[in-house]
């Protein structure tokens, strides 16, 4: 055998040994977030299955799983802790926007799952952080520009 055999089997074998579960599903990607932000029935309806004080969806089982299944060693889930690594940009996106969303919304269901998803408050010192910061920039006024013109007008 000889050696570009023996890449061609090794490449071939550590796809077949990979973690398939590298990323999350995107099953969920066309779940329409304005129409569950807007409804309160539907948005109480995920934050008390994922504080388990309900009865959960089939979307909210797998939400519920996917924060259970990535916490790592200080509870945090997967979304907080790395910036949601194996998320894709549209679960990124969507992710931080309802999590902004409870955090300005419902700070009170924010604080409940903060002490389970995430009790060291991170997230939310990070998104006020980023807040504050883009509050100073949109503040700021913008530098004097000297008219470069001055004196053409002038007779």
């Amino acid at each position: 055998m000889n050696l570009s055999q023996l890449l061609i089997i090794f490449t071939i074998a550590s796809g077949v040994f990979s973690d398939s579960k590298s990323t999350y599903t995107t099953k969920y990607d066309d779940v329409d977030l304005d129409e569950i932000l807007a409804n309160e029935r539907l948005l109480t309806g995920y934050v008390n299955c994922l504080l388990g004080k309900g009865r959960c969806t089939p979307d909210g089982k797998e939400l519920k799983a996917q924060l259970n299944c990535y916490h790592v060693t200080e509870n945090l889930p997967d979304a907080i802790e790395d910036g949601c690594i194996k998320c894709s940009d549209k679960q990124k996106l969507g992710s931080e926007r309802v999590m902004h969303y409870i955090i300005d919304h419902r700070p009170d269901d924010w604080a409940k799952l903060e002490e389970i998803y995430n009790p060291d408050g991170s997230y939310r010192n990070n998104y006020l952080k980023e807040e504050l910061s883009q509050d100073k920039e949109e503040d700021e006024p913008e530098n004097d520009k000297k008219d470069t013109n001055e004196g053409e007008n002038c007779k």
